[in-house]
């Protein structure tokens, strides 16, 4: 029966998840974490870093981690869990296939048209409105802790994110470079 659902959430993100991946974030979190209970917000958070590494864009990548992750935590075995990441990866990338052969020709056609170019203008800014809910859905106690439960950890995850920030902002240093320097610090501040 996950299956299923795992097939009607992920179609239906991917029908109405606008502004890519990054857009998608906030859709994928909000359905697997908070309605259907699926994923902590921990592994949640940990797909999210996984697929932001992985090649391939970071919605799919998410929606195949999450559709694993969710069979798997409802007591799937590896194999139903592989057909669980299967099914959510279909799901999202089904209704851009179909819309994208449907409309492919039409749009083209009336690019130019002012309605086409009303209804681009209307979607810039939800867009927006949907990486800055990623990000702000990511910036919880268990990705920065609390200045209460650890100075120490939550410091040094604001810093951090600031010089990440800094860096990918003014400073135009490599997002994967900036990657690769995130985990090694990281991996220090474990010890």
């Amino acid at each position: 029966m996950i299956y299923l659902y795992l097939f009607i959430t992920f179609f239906e993100i991917g029908l109405f998840g606008f502004g890519g991946g990054y857009g998608m974030l906030s859709l994928i979190q909000g359905e697997v974490v908070h309605h259907h209970h699926w994923l902590t917000t921990a592994q949640f958070t940990d797909i999210v870093a996984i697929s932001q590494m992985t090649p391939g864009p970071i919605g799919i990548n998410s929606a195949t981690y999450c559709g694993y992750t969710a069979v798997h935590n409802a007591g799937g075995n590896y194999l139903l869990s592989v057909l669980g990441s299967a099914t959510a990866t279909f799901a999202l990338v089904l209704p851009s296939l179909i819309l994208m052969i449907l409309i492919s020709r039409m749009l083209m056609k009336y690019m130019k048209t002012p309605l086409v170019q009303s209804i681009f203008a209307g979607l810039r800014p939800a867009v927006v409105g949907l990486l800055a809910a990623a990000t702000l859905l990511l910036m919880t106690p268990e990705n920065f802790s609390t200045p209460s439960q650890n100075l120490w950890q939550f410091t040094i995850s604001v810093l951090l994110f600031i010089a990440t920030f800094v860096g990918t902002m003014w400073v135009k240093v490599n997002p994967i470079k900036m990657i690769l320097m995130a985990g090694f610090a990281g991996l220090l501040l474990l010890y």
